[in-house]
């Protein structure tokens, strides 16, 4: 779970400062940036188990994929930054596995990764770009619950924060970065494994020559040594932004795919899913039938829309597929290739929040697609049971989860709690005597971000909020015929004529108008 990121000179992203809550809502028009910050989300997710380049070529650009590694750094004109660099504050799980699947207990749970990376032009003229170079490379611990309750802000339980906080004594960062005539990142061990009580304090690290570097040190730690930064890693890894497709959601499942079925980022592997956590949850805990659990998945579809009867998987033996079926009150049932859009996202997010081996960050762009307005509130309602109740402790019902969507709807951001919504907009900075424009995300007066002292917080004027709460009179479409300076008087008759003689807009009815919030005079 993410608690505060910091970002600078990654695309648009500069001084990016942002605190999360379990469930955060970003606004904003299209182009301002945020999808960037959920590029620099996935970009760290990579990182932490690909190498430095395979990362950088999984974050796209705007035709959709990244070719050109330079692209991903802050452009001014024809500049570019020469450095990127990210700052991430974090819970991470107490217990899991690494590759070979050695359990590993963390000493620490609440960390902060810092990572710089530098841009290297290409020396082989057979290579058509650079490739990335890291500058430096942290992991330390949050030494108690007091710096903890400090860093987090938001309300939570008592019960909920021990549940998630664990710290040991120790004065060594796990990760560190020497700073000599070739910078050398250094791995250290856990005093609590059994190569660091050999060790004394920590052990032996191991030393990494930073230029010479394919991957981040944090992607090769194992629990044998580094049992904390492996789960790190692990919290990084789980780290995904959702882009939910009907076509893959419609497709079927073989049998082959049911042992380890997950949802794909995609949407992919539907069917599969569900038929494997209906099983598991029937072996593990409360359910005493598998129709018990898709009960569940029916009874919250049937939130999006009433004529829902039941959700099930028809096991086609002689074609060895699975295929999801919802029935509605009427007895028809229905193939996932012939339900909606939004319905199809809405079971994929179903089976998500039912799903207790879902945790981690879980991004999520216009959830609010495909969905009547009047359903609005159904999915945000499912999204925010999906992120992690901070008024119970974690557990199996509870797992540690993160939700984080962004929005550019007035009607999500009208039903969101609060404390939950950030505004994200383009201001005009100026670096190296360069002016340009930069995103910044700010939150609503009076909420938990703003009560956090010494802090250059960023807050919305309620001015830019009326875009979201009042229908947009278009201006331009009176005015961008204008080809001479006119006085009010002019300006004021030609408005008049565009409004007679232009087609009357819903939101200009008279009878529409008693119903927003702010009805023209």
């Amino acid at each position: 779970m993410i608690t505060r990121l910091k970002v600078s000179g990654f695309k648009n992203l500069v001084d990016v400062d942002i605190r999360f809550s379990p469930f955060t809502c970003i606004a904003g028009a299209n182009g301002v940036g945020k999808s960037n910050l959920f590029d620099a989300i996935q970009f760290l997710s990579a990182l932490s188990d690909r190498s430095l380049i395979e990362a950088a070529k999984s974050v796209r650009d705007e035709s959709g994929k990244t070719t050109d590694i330079r692209s991903l750094f802050h452009r001014v004109g024809d500049s570019y930054d020469e450095t990127m660099s990210f700052e991430v504050e974090m819970i991470i799980p107490k217990t899991g596995m690494d590759d070979l699947g050695q359990e590993a207990e963390a000493s620490s749970t609440f960390l902060r990764y810092d990572l710089v990376l530098k841009y290297v032009d290409s020396q082989n003229y057979l290579k058509s770009s650079g490739s990335l170079e890291i500058l430096h490379e942290r992991l330390v611990h949050i030494k108690n619950k007091t710096e903890l309750q400090q860093s987090l802000r938001f309300k939570c339980s008592s019960s909920w924060l021990n549940s998630v906080f664990k710290a040991q004594a120790r004065k060594a960062a796990y990760i560190s970065t020497e700073l000599e005539s070739d910078t050398k990142i250094r791995l250290h061990q856990d005093s609590g494994t059994e190569k660091g009580r050999r060790g004394g304090a920590g052990g032996k690290p191991r030393k990494f020559l930073a230029k010479k570097l394919p991957r981040t040190v944090l992607s090769d730690a194992n629990a044998t040594e580094s049992p904390t930064a492996l789960l790190a890693r692990r919290e990084m890894q789980s780290w995904r932004i959702l882009q939910l497709e009907p076509s893959a959601l419609r497709k079927p499942d073989d049998f082959m795919s049911v042992s380890e079925a997950i949802l794909g980022v995609d949407g992919s592997h539907l069917p599969a899913a569900l038929y494997r956590l209906a099983h598991e949850l029937v072996e593990e805990s409360d359910y005493e039938n598998i129709e018990e659990v898709y009960s569940q998945i029916a009874n919250n579809l049937a939130e999006l829309i009433t004529d829902v009867k039941s959700v099930s998987i028809d096991r086609d033996e002689k074609r060895q597929l699975l295929t999801l079926l919802v029935t509605g009150k009427d007895g028809t049932s229905h193939p996932a290739k012939a339900l909606s859009d939004g319905t199809l996202r809405f079971l994929a997010l179903a089976v998500l929040s039912l799903d207790p081996n879902n945790q981690g960050v879980m991004g999520l762009e216009e959830p609010e697609n495909g969905i009547h307005p009047e359903r609005i509130p159904a999915i945000l309602n499912l999204l925010q049971h999906i992120a992690t109740d901070v008024n119970s402790p974690v557990d199996v019902n509870n797992p540690l989860r993160q939700v984080i969507i962004n929005t550019h709807s007035p009607a999500v951001v009208q039903q969101i709690p609060e404390d939950s919504l950030l505004v994200a907009e383009l201001k005009e900075m100026i670096a190296n005597h360069h002016r340009y424009k930069g995103v910044r995300f700010s939150c609503l007066p009076h909420t938990w971000r703003t009560n956090i002292e010494d802090e250059n917080v960023s807050i919305i004027s309620m001015g830019k909020l009326l875009s979201y709460l009042n229908p947009v009179i278009d201006e331009q479409a009176i005015d961008e015929d204008d080809i001479f300076d006119e006085t009010s008087q002019d300006k004021q008759s030609k408005t008049s004529i565009a409004k007679n003689t232009r087609p009357k807009k819903v939101w200009e009815r008279e009878d529409i108008r008693q119903l927003t919030l702010f009805p023209e005079s």
